[in-house]
């Protein structure tokens, strides 16, 4: 789990809809341009991402999310 700057993020994730109980998903932007998709978000962590067993960055290198709201098979 890698935790997001809540000072940047908390306002913004609370003011954008779940993906399903208690989590939302989206893409990952990070500052070296890198991004990842169906990244998974819940209270302010970074959990998953879809196809990874890790998250190769920290929730400072995070310059934009995009909630997508698509929902994740939680057996892949």
């Amino acid at each position: 789990m890698k935790l997001l700057p809540s000072e940047k993020w908390a306002a913004f994730l609370r003011a954008k809809p779940e993906t399903g109980m208690g989590y939302q998903t989206g893409d990952v932007t990070l500052s070296d341009g890198r991004v990842f998709t169906d990244v998974v978000i819940v209270g302010g962590y970074i959990t998953g991402i879809r196809g990874r067993t890790d998250i190769p960055f920290e929730g400072n290198d995070v310059t934009k999310i995009e909630i997508t709201g698509r929902k994740w098979n939680w057996n892949e």
